[in-house]
């Protein structure tokens, strides 16, 4: 059985996640590596969901706040060989949950078009395309995405 902790940026488990979500990204980003790690520093992330099954750290997600009303999601990884079995829904669930609890309204994301089963993901989540926000408005990899908590 999957379990789900709440936990910050010291936890090891997520600390060595993040650390494959980056090997894995260096590959996927290209040459934009460098533009997108730079915004992906967990030392600012007090709100991350780990998911741990037999004893072992299988996926991890975040959120920093985004705005008074919004969070954005960060860092959502699940090792390869747990895929497909929910693992990432139920770590975005919690994350949602949460930072609805704490008052926010919204969430916000940015992906990568070459992450084809994050798109997916998302998509299946219930969050919306936006246009390009902030940092990743002129990024013609990235793509935004949106969804109200109180829907």
């Amino acid at each position: 059985m999957i379990e789900l902790i709440k936990t910050d940026s010291n936890n090891l488990g997520f600390i060595n996640l993040v650390k494959q979500l980056d090997a894995y990204l260096k590959t996927t980003d290209g040459n934009e590596h460098d533009f997108y790690h730079q915004f992906n520093n967990i030392d600012v992330l007090n709100h991350v969901i780990i998911a741990r099954y037999n004893n072992k750290t299988v996926g991890c997600g975040a959120f920093k706040e985004f705005d008074k009303d919004s969070v954005e999601i960060k860092r959502m990884y699940t090792l390869p060989e747990k895929r497909g079995k929910g693992v990432a829904s139920k770590i975005l669930f919690e994350l949602e949950l949460w930072s609805k609890n704490l008052g926010y309204k919204n969430c916000f994301l940015e992906t990568g078009k070459r992450q084809v089963e994050a798109v997916q993901f998302y998509k299946k989540n219930n969050y919306k395309r936006i246009p390009n926000y902030g940092q990743y408005i002129d990024m013609e990899n990235s793509l935004c995405f949106k969804k109200e908590l109180n829907k």
